[in-house]
């Protein structure tokens, strides 16, 4: 919106509407706040039942002797790690049980399971087969 479009528009409409919105402005229960979650509920009798279990617990770890500082520098350059691939993920953890296994003649086409094959995909949370296998 154009600064012209808006000027026009708060002398045609008022410009008290396009002002903001705040508890002033609102009805006597309008509490903007910002944005916290509540800590229990409201009973009858106008009385606030704390709830325990909704109160935010804040777990800090020691760090005594830590020899980092909490800060980084927006300076500071970006990773040069490149994203992890399927293949690299492969040749990384399974290749080398499969080329030890080969090497010493101990390796089963038929067991792949000891290397983490899954043949079958029951009982598994996201299916990759053969309703989500990718086409």
């Amino acid at each position: 919106m154009g600064l012209l479009s808006g000027v026009s528009r708060a002398l045609v409409r008022g410009a008290d509407r396009m002002s903001r919105w705040t508890s002033k402005r609102g009805p006597r229960t309008f509490n903007k706040g910002r944005g916290a979650k509540g800590t229990g509920v409201h009973a009858p009798g106008r009385k606030f039942v704390l709830i325990k279990e909704m109160v935010p617990e804040l777990v800090v770890p020691d760090l005594t002797g830590f020899r980092l500082k909490p800060y980084v520098n927006y300076r500071a350059p970006a990773g040069a790690e490149t994203p992890l691939t399927a293949q690299q993920l492969f040749l990384e953890a399974v290749a080398p049980a499969v080329e030890k296994d080969f090497k010493e003649g101990t390796f089963d086409p038929e067991n792949l399971e000891k290397y983490g094959f899954e043949p079958t995909q029951e009982g598994k949370l996201f299916q990759l087969y053969p309703k989500n296998f990718p086409r």
